[in-house]
């Protein structure tokens, strides 16, 4: 498994498996409603947008040659802390027919090395309370509660 950081060319296989993603975690929030009928729909504009941040970085997660998922991650900071730098997981997804092989695994491992090589002293990644089989995987990974997010919705 490696990860291939993407380019402007890769923007469509991006958008695709963010819409998957997107997709999928509608079940666990009404807040993650998704404002797009179709993938066609949805304007790869955000991660044009990464490409330009220096901080946030896409990758497509590929195996023997196949791009099986795709990353996304953000490099922060909290000066006031002791563990200051930290590299945060924003997306990750492995195509459906590639999971339970140990990829979402080989890609957790492959980001410690990264964050390490970047000067970063901890992990960092959020998923829906009600998704138990993310809970799960992170919890399996090493990661352990640190905090949580509560939403509300206004009506």
């Amino acid at each position: 498994m490696e990860l291939v950081e993407a380019t402007a060319a890769d923007l469509d296989a991006l958008v695709e498996r963010w819409y998957d993603l997107a997709t999928a975690m509608a079940e666990h929030s009404e807040l993650n409603e998704l404002a797009y009928a179709d993938v066609e729909a949805v304007p790869d504009d955000g991660f044009r947008a990464h490409l330009a941040d220096d901080e946030v970085t896409d990758y497509l997660v590929v195996h023997d040659g196949e791009t099986i998922g795709f990353l996304t991650l953000r490099e922060g900071r909290h000066p006031s802390r002791t563990h200051s730098r930290y590299l945060r997981i924003v997306n990750v997804a492995i195509d459906e027919e590639h999971r339970g092989r140990g990829h979402g695994t080989a890609v957790v491992d492959r980001v410690k090395g990264l964050a390490r090589e970047r000067g970063c002293d901890h992990l960092k990644v959020a998923c829906e309370w009600e998704n138990e089989g993310a809970r799960r995987f992170y919890r399996d990974a090493g990661f352990r509660p640190k905090q949580v997010d509560y939403a509300r919705p206004l009506e």
